[in-house]
Parts: structure tokens; sequence; C-alpha cells
């Protein structure tokens, strides 16, 4: 019974998507049958097909217990679906949809009474470079697959992937401006773009100070209960906690911090902004 649970459980998505790329190119003529490849196709099939009932299975069943088609549907990607890969799914819809809040000049998240602690303008050089980069790629590419006589199916799907980049660099870029980290009289929240999000209670925290640091690892870090969401390897902010609290990571992992250093543009005004309207308690 487990074996045939779990096939499903880890190998559809590979199927299906195996299943539409060998579809499109015989119907577009990219791929000619042959005998070998019916062979495999037989062999394969099976193992579709179980992968299919499974998904019709899981589709009944959420049904049956009352979700509609949506919800179902959401039941059953939530099912197959690895969690790390619907957390950047996620992640990556919330920073597209931050254009729509960055044109408009809004901000995600905070509230009348909170206060605001932008972190966005020391990674725009870097976001510029990455933009350049992107564009200078995409030409080059370009013109490499224009002078090899490359098939045009072929140069659509690089065009779409150097789109998709550039969308992706703007994308994180919108929702670091959108997204703040924000201080509340009942919290302080500490964010990176969509990809991070942590909720820190005032009760929880014992004291806040600032703090320079220009070798933070990576953007968002945990080891040994020391929480860091730096911005250029940069933090500038330490808070200090009165007990252990659980974060999820970008890829769902679960952790227990004490301390979190964190970077903002101003850490004056973010340190004014929890011994003034917002104080410690």
């Amino acid at each position: 019974m487990s074996m045939r649970l779990s096939l499903p459980r880890n190998g559809l998505p590979a199927v299906a998507a195996l299943d539409l790329l060998v579809a499109l190119l015989i119907v577009t003529g990219g791929l000619t049958p042959t005998p070998a490849g019916l062979v495999a196709a037989a062999v394969v099939a099976p193992l579709s097909a179980l992968g299919y009932v499974h998904v019709y299975q899981l589709f009944r069943a959420a049904r049956e217990a009352g979700a509609s088609p949506r919800d179902a549907l959401r039941t059953v990607a939530d099912a197959l679906v690895p969690l790390p890969a619907r957390m950047l799914m996620r992640a990556e819809r919330r920073n597209l949809a931050s254009f729509a809040l960055w044109v408009r000049r809004r901000q995600d998240g905070v509230p009348p009474d909170g206060v605001a602690l932008a972190y966005a303008k020391n990674q725009r050089p870097l976001l510029l470079m990455l933009l350049f980069a992107v564009a200078v790629q995409a030409v080059a590419l370009e013109w490499m697959l224009a002078a090899s006589d490359a098939s045009a199916d072929l140069r659509a799907i690089v065009m779409v992937a150097d789109v998709y980049q550039l969308l992706f660099v703007l994308a994180l870029g919108a929702a670091s401006a959108t997204r703040p980290h924000v201080v509340t009289a009942e919290e302080l929240r500490i964010r990176y773009g969509a990809y991070f999000d942590v909720r820190v209670p005032r009760e929880l925290i014992a004291s806040v100070k600032i703090s320079r640091n220009y070798d933070a690892r990576g953007v968002i870090a945990v080891a040994d209960g020391h929480l860091t969401v730096g911005v250029d390897a940069q933090t500038n902010l330490i808070v200090n906690l009165t007990a252990p609290l659980t974060v999820t990571r970008p890829l769902g992992r679960r952790e227990h911090i004490t301390t979190i250093r964190f970077y903002a543009d101003d850490p004056g005004s973010a340190l004014r902004s929890f011994t003034g309207d917002h104080p410690l308690r």
C-alpha cells in the first residue's frame, strides 16, 4: 500500500511535466514516434495512469468532505507538490502582486498606528546590476541563437526565460519596497520581500539596540538560535528575546530563535520607534 501511494506523491509532478512536454513536441512536429519510443511509452503509461487515478481520488475525497472545486484542487496540490516548492511559488506570486502596490505607492501590512522600517534602499545598486546582467545575457543569447540558425521555438523558449528573470528581479525590488519591517504597539514584524515574515510579540522583546555587522552570511540565516535577515551582507539592529520564538524559513523549515539581527535603512529612527509612540513594555 505504501508503495502505491508514495509513487504518485513523489513522482507525479515530474511525470505530468514529462507527459506535457512529449505531447507538445509531438503536436509541434518536434518528436516523431519510433518503436523505441512506443516501448518506453508503454512502460511509463501505467505509472502515469496510476498517478492520475490517485489525483482523482484525492480530489473526490476533498469534494465529498465538503470542499469547493477550487479548495479541492488546492488540497490535491498540497498533497502532491513538496512544501518548499509551494512556498516558493506562493512567494513569487506575492512578489509579482507587489508591482500593483509599488505603482500605487502603497505598502502592505502597515496599519495606521504602525511604523514602517524600510530596508530596500541599500539593495537597489545590486538589483540594478542584476537587471543589467540579465539584459546583457538576453541580448547575447538571442544573438548567439540567431547566428547558429536555432529554431524559432527554441528562441521563443529562451526569450520567455529571459523575460521571467527580468520580472523576478523587478518583483523582488517591488516586494522589498512595499513590504517593510513594521513596529506596532503589539509586535515587531520583520520581513524580506514575500519570502520571509516573522512576527515578534512585544512582550517577548527584552531589548533592541543598534549593532552594525558587515559579514552577514546569506539574506536569511539561522545558526545556534540566532536569526539574521541581512541586506547586502549587512545588519544594523539586534533584538534580544526573553524566550525562544518559532520562525518558518522560506522553504518551510521551522527554527527556534532567541536573537534577531536585521537591517533597516535608518537604524536610528527604527530604534526610536521602540521608545517613542510604541515604547518597550
